[in-house]
């Protein structure tokens, strides 16, 4: 049973305490993936995580059509907390707003932040859906935590709260094949920060008047060309996690 429970390859998200001998209840959504989709059987070995208390190895205690029961066993994995970095992005065409979600997830983002501008298209999400995918993003590339997935704002009505301690990365598209970096000196590894990726049809005049005047910002160009908004954020994203973030 030890050699068999050493290789667990599914990995679950489980709202629901962890720790050793905790008996983890599932849903009907769970037990149909579990055992109607990956065949697993009573005493086959899962990863869980919840998001704060690292990685534990479960097994099978009980499995049904409409729900089941897992024991964790063992930590396999300390909890590792993504940095204090929020990505802001306008949503686009669903299957690309979905793409943004999942690789934002996957490389390291505390808190995932849609947001309307002057030229956004979307002018509604669906929160639960593009948290879910997180959630799946998450179980896929081996995290411990799950970003947040906020409801749909107004950029002008983030940006009229934004916290004073919050650095900015304000990718503009006008600065496309200027020379303008993310400056690493402008804060230490470990503050908080955001980034910030506009719709397809860019930044109106107004909307980058305001965010060159806000004093946490910074503007920053993502190269010569002018990017997609998806290649945008992976852009951004790589650039400021081997400046800032734990790529380093």
């Amino acid at each position: 049973m030890l050699a068999l429970m050493k290789d667990a390859k599914v990995r679950l998200f489980v709202e629901h305490p962890l720790g050793q001998g905790q008996s983890v209840a599932l849903n009907r959504a769970q037990a149909h993936y579990l055992f109607g989709v990956m065949r697993l059987a009573e005493g086959d070995a899962v990863s869980l995580f919840n998001g704060v208390a690292g990685e534990w190895r479960a097994r099978v205690a009980e499995a049904g059509k409409r729900g089941g029961t897992l024991l964790a066993e063992a930590q396999t994995r300390v909890q590792q907390m993504a940095p204090d970095l929020w990505l802001l992005f306008a949503p686009i065409k669903k299957a690309r707003t979905d793409f943004i979600v999942e690789k934002a997830a996957e490389m390291g983002a505390a808190r995932i932040c849609p947001v309307q501008t002057d030229f956004t298209n979307a002018e509604r999400i669906r929160q639960d859906r593009l948290q879910a995918h997180a959630v799946e993003a998450a179980e896929q590339c081996g995290g411990t935590f799950v970003p947040e997935v906020t409801a749909l704002q107004k950029l002008s009505a983030v940006l009229d709260v934004w916290p004073a301690d919050r650095h900015l990365m304000f990718c503009d598209e006008a600065l496309a094949g200027l020379a303008s970096a993310l400056d690493g000196r402008a804060a230490t590894a470990g503050q908080p920060w955001a980034i910030l990726i506009g719709p397809e049809g860019g930044f109106s005049e107004t909307e980058r008047a305001r965010l060159q005047a806000l004093p946490q910002a910074q503007p920053v160009s993502l190269g010569p060309r002018i990017l997609r908004a998806d290649t945008a954020v992976v852009a951004a994203m790589t650039l400021w996690q081997s400046a800032l973030g734990d790529w380093q």
